[in-house]
């Protein structure tokens, strides 16, 4: 397994942590341990196209890390009551079907890998959880409602980038 592999198994072996840490109500070391899972992303993708090694695993798990990493803090953050439940839904919804997307082209033989508008997607959730994780710190100190903004576009881009990759990908569907 090469090192960008290993990164994304990192993150994904971080979220049982994570949650663990953010259920015991340590609210700002869960948001340091979502900070560094979230950090292996970047990590990973930059090493595996600068070494050209970019796998069909790599291409497959990372994005998948991404969802259980950002769908594992949003319900834990419905749970705690610091979120609407209908956010959640509409992310899981999308996840869902693009997920199920994926699982379709690559019983066909065809891998999809993120596109931008998902990366743009998963960065603005990567930067919302953080910042509903630190209660909108620093910005509460100006009464800047920095986190539910950054929840808001995440949600928003959820629903672009669902409806860009279906559309990308309606051949898919027809096979």
């Amino acid at each position: 397994m090469n090192l960008p592999n290993k990164l994304t198994m990192l993150r994904i072996i971080l979220i049982p942590v994570f949650i663990i840490v953010l259920m015991t109500g340590h609210y700002y070391i869960s948001a340091i341990i979502f900070i560094l899972a979230s950090s292996t992303d970047a990590l990973d993708g930059y090493i595996a196209r600068k070494y050209n090694l970019v796998t069909n695993f790599g291409k497959i798990m990372d994005p998948l890390a991404d969802k259980m990493l950002v769908l594992s803090a949003l319900v834990c953050l419905v749970e705690l009551g610091d979120i609407a439940g209908w956010m959640v839904i509409v992310i899981l919804a999308r996840e869902f079907t693009i997920t199920g997307l994926r699982t379709v082209a690559a019983a066909q033989g065809i891998v999809i890998a993120a596109g931008w508008s998902g990366k743009f997607k998963t960065v603005l959730q990567m930067i919302a959880v953080p910042a509903l994780l630190l209660q909108n710190w620093p910005f509460s100190l100006i009464g800047f409602p920095f986190a539910e903004i950054m929840l808001w576009a995440s949600v928003i881009m959820t629903i672009i980038s669902g409806i860009e990759y279906v559309i990308k990908n309606k051949s898919v569907f027809s096979m």
